[in-house]
């Protein structure tokens, strides 16, 4: 029997107030999408993962699913019915026994879940995971209560719904023109016989900035390997040069002196992430006897470094970063450098601190001949 797990990912995911589609974001390190794909690719009786996604989101697709065998992606729609139509039309040519229809945004889907899903579709031709509701219900209109509904006959939908693929992908085509919040609605009208199952409550939907927080509550206490590295870089001043100081451009007589940009700064927090996952250092991952990094960017060499510990699963704590020198000042630059460092690394500035200080005039910063830097770096990965 062939089951594909089809995973919806075409959604713009506005109402989470977040700079980016929430299938995206960063969880613990990797992305919400790539949780749900990697637990269906594990499982062994998926045989497949097709993932139904927005074009436009085609590079952050291709970064969330990195290193995965999967089949094909399709194009979304306009809305999630049409989406699912899509995907399930692009099988055909597969024409798979079983199908399960899984939303992006709920990561914390178990094979313990899949497993009851494939069980329930020995007994009916769709199975649905859902949880009964614990609370009193009420009907309201116009902000009056009008009623209380019985709870006893109430459950809250999950993912994934499974179907025998054929009936499924005919009531998407019956019911195209009905406008539905999931696919067991059309298995409803279709009259297919839906058997229920019991869901999990980790199994929720990110929808809102609260639930990303939620997520994040959740995939923190696997992270239990805490690691702490430490980064300190020196650059002498160099006239007729830029002055990039922590990813920002500042206006400054004098830049500094380096094969790269030789921002001081994103060097330093570069060491201390390498430091805290015991990869070397800057020197190791872009020598300054390369040509091909003369000049270069510093967020590059910061990035990489971010991306090594995304890789193991990590995710980046704090960043403590204190920057010596007697110019420039840093007060006035110190939230745009925060922000900035934020950015690149994909964390709230919140988890970014940058101190500026002098040596009182002592030692070579005390005289103006350049600007050093030391940062010290957390970041938690799974044991």
């Amino acid at each position: 029997m062939t089951n594909i797990a089809l995973i919806v990912a075409a959604g713009k995911g506005t109402r989470s107030g977040l700079d980016l589609p929430k299938q995206y974001a960063l969880l613990g390190g990797r992305a919400v999408l790539r949780y749900s794909v990697e637990t269906f690719l594990s499982h062994p009786e998926i045989d497949g993962v097709l993932v139904v996604l927005n074009p436009d989101h085609l590079a952050l697709y291709e970064g969330a699913i990195e290193g995965l065998q999967l089949l094909p992606w399709v194009a979304g729609g306009a809305d999630r019915q049409t989406s699912v139509r899509n995907g399930l039309e692009s099988l055909q040519d597969l024409a798979p026994d079983q199908v399960l229809i899984h939303d992006a945004a709920r990561p914390f889907v178990t094979t313990e879940l899949i497993d009851h899903c494939l069980e329930g579709l020995k007994m009916a031709d769709a199975v649905l995971p859902a949880l009964a509701m614990v609370d009193t219900v009420k009907e309201a209109e116009d902000n009056k209560i009008i009623g209380t509904l019985d709870r006893e006959r109430l459950f809250t939908a999950q993912t994934p719904q499974c179907f025998k693929y054929g009936p499924i992908l005919a009531a998407h085509h019956s019911f195209a023109e009905e406008a539905v919040t999931d696919d067991i609605a059309l298995a409803e009208r279709a009259g297919i016989e839906v058997q229920l199952v019991t869901g999990e409550p980790d199994n929720f939907k990110i929808t809102t900035a609260d639930d990303m927080r939620k997520a994040e509550r959740l995939i923190t206490p696997s992270l239990t390997d805490i690691r702490t590295g430490s980064g300190f870089d020196v650059h002498a001043f160099e006239a007729g040069r830029e002055l990039s100081l922590g990813g920002v451009k500042i206006a400054h007589d004098k830049g500094l002196k380096g094969h790269s940009d030789a921002d001081v700064a994103l060097h330093a927090i570069t060491d201390a992430l390498l430091g805290a996952i015991g990869a070397g250092d800057i020197g190791t991952h872009f020598p300054p006897s390369d040509e091909k990094w003369k000049g270069a960017a510093s967020p590059l060499f910061l990035q990489h470094a971010a991306g090594l510990i995304r890789d193991k699963g990590g995710q980046i704590s704090n960043i403590d970063l204190t920057i010596i020198c007697e110019a420039p000042k840093i007060g006035p630059h110190r939230e745009e450098m925060r922000e900035k460092v934020a950015g690149i690394l994909e964390i709230s500035p919140d988890r970014v601190s940058i101190k500026g200080t002098t040596t009182e005039k002592l030692g070579f910063t005390g005289r103006g001949e350049g600007i050093a830097a030391e940062a010290i770096a957390t970041v938690r990965l799974p044991e």
